[in-house]
């Protein structure tokens, strides 16, 4: 429930504001995403407007709330990272940690539709607990990821991984159809009963964290069992890996929050769009899976590269497909692309970051994807995609994007298998 609350709070404001008068055109004047990998947002960005009225400060501050929200999470995302690094290594428990800091998101995202209502009187109280709960909210993102980096063996680390991102590609797939049902509703109870789920969905951290203690024991962390495998587990450069996932980010926010209705609007009603909307991340769920598998075989960064060159394929089918069903083919193969691209990248960080920089890796990359998702408000925020020069250049802009966000990935891995880097590696 709080991962489609999450998914829903990416909604823009114009968007929210629009469906809630015209549901049966939800997706017309989409202008969010889902940021799989945002563990506390979708409910806030649903109700943000009504909120923020109540509060007293206007519609016209909720795009100025989100994009502060994605420049907190640029921060504290890396912070988190950091923290959760340090944590391991003086206490050797990082479950406690991140409960803490969930427990703390949870209660802050609970007080908001209780808090607004108080009108101008509370705004500065609504915003401290808008930022307080931005901040928590990545205890969610990079830690527990090191958790598995840490202790998990890589040839089970990108099955795991996508594991982690199945749930969150559910919640896309699921947003539209929600939307409808939240529309009329209080949104105290959405708020509380997502951050009662999330509360207790996180103790569950403590009882993995000890299962894989118990894994480590037995089962060392690096351990390599085959040449395929040790070429998998070796280390990309850190400044390209992390401008690919730049790159890759950013086309996947144009891709999906800009250019996917507008695209499905050539051949169906308004009314079909919360239908068709999801196939990319059913997409992305069903591909994603036995993506893992070529992971922990050939790597992060060969994968990586190549879903980013199908991505790019597929991006470019949609600006030009004819006919429905070849739109709905591939925006479910881009779907898919994305979903290979996020598991991959995070299981090629956590070999990046092994051992004792896992969070600092894997938070460095939230918070580019938190970029890209700030990069997409600013373009909406400032109406650039409603510029007649500039709106043509966003159709083209994915495609640009991932194809040279997967030469650069190409190129790594090709660099990953030489004998020269092996030996100097």
């Amino acid at each position: 429930m709080h991962d489609i609350l999450i998914f829903l709070k990416n909604r823009s404001p114009e968007y929210v504001h629009f469906y809630s008068r015209h549901p049966a055109q939800n997706w017309r004047c989409a202008r969010g995403h889902p940021v799989i990998f945002h563990s506390d947002l979708d409910g806030l960005r649903y109700f943000l407007p009504k909120l923020a009225v109540q509060a007293g400060l206007g519609k016209e501050a909720v795009l100025l709330i989100l994009m502060l929200d994605q420049l907190i999470f640029l921060v504290a995302d890396t912070a988190m990272g950091i923290i959760a690094d340090k944590a391991a290594r003086a206490y050797g428990k990082l479950g406690r940690w991140v409960v803490l800091a969930t427990l703390t998101s949870c209660l802050a995202f609970l007080l908001l539709p209780l808090v607004a209502p108080l009108g101008a009187t509370a705004q500065w109280v609504f915003l401290a607990l808008t930022i307080t709960w931005s901040i928590t909210s990545s205890a969610l993102r990079a830690p527990p990821l090191v958790l598995l980096g840490k202790y998990a063996a890589w040839s089970s680390i990108p099955w795991l991984t996508s594991l982690s991102f199945f749930g969150l590609g559910l919640a896309g797939a699921i947003a539209p159809y929600l939307t409808v049902t939240l529309r009329d509703l209080d949104p105290r109870w959405p708020f509380a009963l997502s951050s009662i789920a999330l509360a207790l969905a996180t103790v569950g951290i403590l009882w993995v964290e000890r299962a894989l203690q118990q894994q480590a024991t037995s089962t060392a962390p690096g351990e390599v069992t085959d040449a395929a495998a040790d070429v998998a587990v070796r280390k990309p450069p850190v400044a390209p890996f992390l401008f690919a996932v730049a790159l890759l980010g950013i086309g996947f926010e144009i891709h999906f929050s800009l250019n996917s209705a507008p695209q499905y609007l050539r051949f169906a009603k308004p009314a079909d769009l919360e239908h068709l909307m999801p196939i990319f991340w059913i997409g992305f769920n069903l591909l994603m899976l036995p993506a893992s598998w070529l992971t922990r075989r050939y790597g992060g960064a060969l994968v990586m590269g190549v879903a980013g060159w199908i991505g790019a394929i597929s991006a470019y089918a949609t600006a030009t497909a004819t006919d429905l069903d070849l739109l709905m083919a591939a925006q479910f193969v881009a779907g898919g692309a994305w979903g290979a691209v996020m598991m991959s990248a995070f299981a090629a960080a956590l070999v990046l970051g092994r051992t004792g920089r896992e969070g600092l890796v894997t938070g460095g990359m939230f918070s580019l994807l938190a970029l890209a998702a700030f990069s997409r408000i600013a373009i909406v925020a400032s109406q650039l995609n409603k510029d007649t020069q500039f709106a043509p250049l966003l159709t083209w802009l994915p495609t640009v994007l991932w194809i040279a966000a997967g030469l650069l990935l190409l190129t790594l891995a090709l660099k990953l298998r030489s004998p020269r880097y092996a030996t100097s590696a």
